[in-house]
């Protein structure tokens, strides 16, 4: 008996280059950065002051005003997202009439956090009663799925992982088994991230691990470049509609790609710091080639995690050196964290949307801000502008902090 394919019929992005399918892929084709000085709040102690902001999200034009008193900026771009990749894969649903063979698998890394943050100030100032009634059941990262399950009427499996910056990536695998196992017929995936807020901010600051441009904005990120510093902190949303292919094709949807192939693993060494020698990085590569079942020079495209940091740039491009061989040298391998920051646990969703619209429409997108090339990462990594090409197979890699390795593979129907 053949497996139960997965493909992808709907896409939904809230960034900072565009909310929603269509304005997201003319900010892609607009090959600019979305990142800007943020506004939000004061980062004058921080060494650290850009970031992928979305300032014009006005949530009352998502939610009616019953709605918006238990939802948080994290789970108004959950629950936003889910709905245009519903709108755009054409599927029904009312919380009236709820669906068991649907489900929801999400992905976030700091859930509810930075709203907790700011109750607490309230809650120094006037005790409980300064804070939201609803404020513990906005924190904990489940809240993405469970109010996208409720807004939709969704009742088959559920579930918010939070794996670090690989969350995203691994909600698309999750979704990949359960459309694979029978658990169900269609699963919304995707990630969220709200982590624009101080103390947050401040804490990774305090690490080092952000980038500290102080020019223009728009080049803080700078993948593979050889003066890149540090990663840029974004905050949105993405969410796919991941559906077996004969329930996609009797209902005549448009399918953007068929996920093949997922892996997840562990490097087992630093919170922070790739291994050195890639190993784990290489593993989660060769391991979603053979879910797939492809060779390594099936691969047309690799979407890197590239979070423009020193050492993790360079660990990847060894890791994919590793795994493809002279094929590594033919492999277009961009980054695109330029266009959109790094929302953490939503990123991994955001570029598999990416993937899957770059195979759709026939383009390769470029890593923007490559403007002085890093011995070290010494693959062809479409700078600067993108470039039209028929791609039938694509690796999306995320490699987050504690270690945790996810890799997707997207591929032409």
């Amino acid at each position: 008996m053949s497996k139960r394919r997965a493909v992808i019929t709907g896409i939904g992005p809230i960034t900072c280059i565009g909310t929603g399918r269509a304005d997201f892929w003319r900010g892609i084709l607009a090959e600019k950065s979305g990142i800007r000085r943020i506004t939000s709040f004061d980062t004058a102690e921080f060494n650290a002051q850009c970031g992928g902001e979305i300032p014009d999200w006005i949530p009352e034009d998502y939610f009616p005003p019953h709605r918006l008193k238990r939802l948080d900026r994290y789970a108004q771009f959950a629950v936003a997202s889910a709905k245009m990749a519903l709108d755009d894969a054409g599927l029904p649903y009312s919380p009236q009439t709820p669906q068991h063979r649907v489900g929801v698998s999400f992905g976030t890394a700091l859930g509810g956090i930075a709203n907790a943050e700011y109750q607490h100030a309230h809650f120094l100032k006037k005790g409980t009663r300064g804070v939201n009634q609803t404020l513990a059941l906005q924190v904990f990262g489940g809240s993405a799925h469970s109010n996208i399950a409720i807004e939709f009427g969704f009742r088959g499996v559920g579930t918010t992982n939070s794996n670090s910056c690989a969350s995203g990536t691994i909600a698309v695998g999750e979704a990949l088994r359960y459309i694979r196992d029978d658990f169900a017929d269609v699963i919304v995936a995707g990630g969220a991230e709200a982590p624009l807020s101080p103390l947050t901010f401040g804490a990774f600051a305090i690490i080092r691990t952000m980038s500290r441009w102080t020019g223009n904005p728009m080049l803080a990120c700078r993948p593979f470049d050889l003066k890149r510093d540090g990663f840029v902190m974004g905050e949105g949303a993405t969410s796919l509609v991941i559906e077996e292919l004969e329930h996609a094709r009797q209902r005549g949807a448009h399918i953007y790609a068929e996920v093949l192939g997922y892996s997840l693993n562990n490097d087992a060494f630093h919170m922070t710091s790739p291994l050195p020698s890639g190993e784990s990085c290489i593993r989660a590569i060769q391991d979603a080639l053979a879910d797939a079942h492809l060779a390594p020079e099936q691969i047309d495209y690799i979407n890197a995690h590239a979070s423009s940091t020193q050492l993790s740039d360079s660990t990847e491009t060894m890791a994919i050196k590793a795994a493809f061989g002279e094929h590594a040298q033919r492999l277009a391998v961009s980054g695109t964290k330029a266009y959109t920051a790094h929302p953490l646990g939503a990123t991994g969703a955001i570029e598999a949307a990416i993937c899957a619209l770059a195979i759709d429409e026939n383009w390769l997108p470029p890593t923007l801000n490559r403007n002085e090339p890093d011995p070290a990462c010494d693959l062809d990594v479409v700078p600067h502008r993108g470039r039209a090409a028929k791609l039938n197979y694509v690796l999306s890699n995320s490699f987050g902090f504690g270690g945790i390795n996810s890799c997707v593979i997207l591929g032409r129907v």
